[in-house]
């Protein structure tokens, strides 16, 4: 019974050093170090995926729209977004993150067009985190997120761009 009264009292007073010094009891959690995690994550946040070969789509898109295939990719450009005809490339280079490369760089869409992009290939951030589409520069810095939906079952993730230059999976 002694003892007993006597390791409460200890637990008392240890706790009251530790709030007279101005200490919290518990301080935040760390995050997690990256060599915890491994390659999964990189400073970019493009997500990681095992390279396909390159894919090269060339099209003539107009005032009615279309649909760009680029590999298991796809752009649908509505109706309207183009005021006249505009031959368009799309390149998927083979790469360890899934991007694509638009020209003419900067076209500009009067109405968003729908860029959606497989993750198939890629590592298990594929699965667990949320993903979004991200417009980068030609060095793969993340300039800005695209609003994207993603589609956990098919394994895609589409996004609303409104102009052309360079985008990519991130999480």
């Amino acid at each position: 019974m002694k003892v007993t009264r006597l390791a409460s009292v200890a637990l008392v007073l240890g706790a009251a050093a530790i709030v007279s010094c101005g200490e919290p009891a518990l301080g935040p959690v760390p995050p997690p170090q990256a060599s915890l995690i491994g390659s999964l994550l990189q400073a970019t946040g493009l997500l990681q995926c095992t390279p396909m070969p390159t894919a090269t789509a060339t099209q003539t898109v107009g005032s009615a729209g279309g649909v760009i295939k680029i590999g298991p990719h796809s752009l649908a450009i509505p109706a309207g977004a183009l005021a006249a005809p505009v031959t368009i490339t799309a390149t998927a280079p083979s790469d360890n993150v899934n991007r694509i490369q638009f020209q003419p760089q900067g076209l500009v869409f009067k109405r968003s067009a729908a860029l959606t992009m497989s993750y198939a290939n890629c590592n298990l951030l594929g699965s667990l985190l949320p993903k979004r589409i991200a417009y980068t520069s030609d060095a793969l810095n993340i300039l800005s997120y695209l609003l994207s939906v993603d589609n956990l079952f098919a394994k895609k993730i589409t996004g609303q761009l409104n102009h052309f230059s360079n985008y990519a999976i991130a999480w």
